[in-house]
């Protein structure tokens, strides 16, 4: 009986433990390195500015996201995007339009499961990736570094998205 109650016990402490391990914010640490300070966030916001002005230099409107993803694959990410001029292109009697925001992602989206730069992956796009240069990433100490952008040609999208992977992994 004593026995029982004590594994009972230890039990309904088991999750109390695990929160524990949380920071008061309720935050659990990710591997962020210690120069994040205040989280992903401020990185992110750095890396966001050094592409628009990239963008700005290219003459370019669209959308910017960044990613981090701890450990030897992509099972989770901390992102931030910003609307860079434009989120999307309207639709014109010769263009369907594009969601921009949405070609940035399929852009980090593909390269989240091949670990290559988009339209870089060497096989043919899965559904929901469209195989379109423009994003780029980075392998570092402890995960990777995701940037891509979608508004502009494939050449500029390429610069603006290393503009930001420079920026990130200047600080990781």
């Amino acid at each position: 009986m004593k026995l029982k109650l004590i594994l009972l016990a230890g039990l309904l402490l088991a999750p109390l433990i695990v929160l524990h391990a949380a920071d008061q914010s309720g935050r659990v640490d990710v591997g962020l390195p210690a120069k994040a300070g205040a989280g992903f966030d401020p990185i992110a916001e750095a890396a966001l500015q050094a592409m628009a002005r990239r963008a700005t230099e290219l003459n370019v409107k669209g959308v910017a996201v960044v990613a981090y993803a701890e450990g030897e694959a992509v099972r989770g990410w901390s992102s931030k995007m910003a609307v860079i001029g434009e989120l999307t292109n309207p639709p014109t009697e010769k263009s369907k339009g594009a969601n921009l925001l949405g070609i940035a992602y399929a852009k980090a989206a593909e390269m989240a499961e091949t670990l290559q730069n988009s339209g870089q992956a060497g096989r043919k796009p899965l559904t929901g990736e469209y195989g379109w240069q423009g994003g780029v990433i980075k392998k570092v100490k402890t995960g990777y570094l995701i940037a891509a952008f979608s508004g502009g040609p494939s050449e500029a999208d390429v610069k603006i998205s290393q503009a930001g992977l420079d920026t990130l992994a200047g600080i990781f």
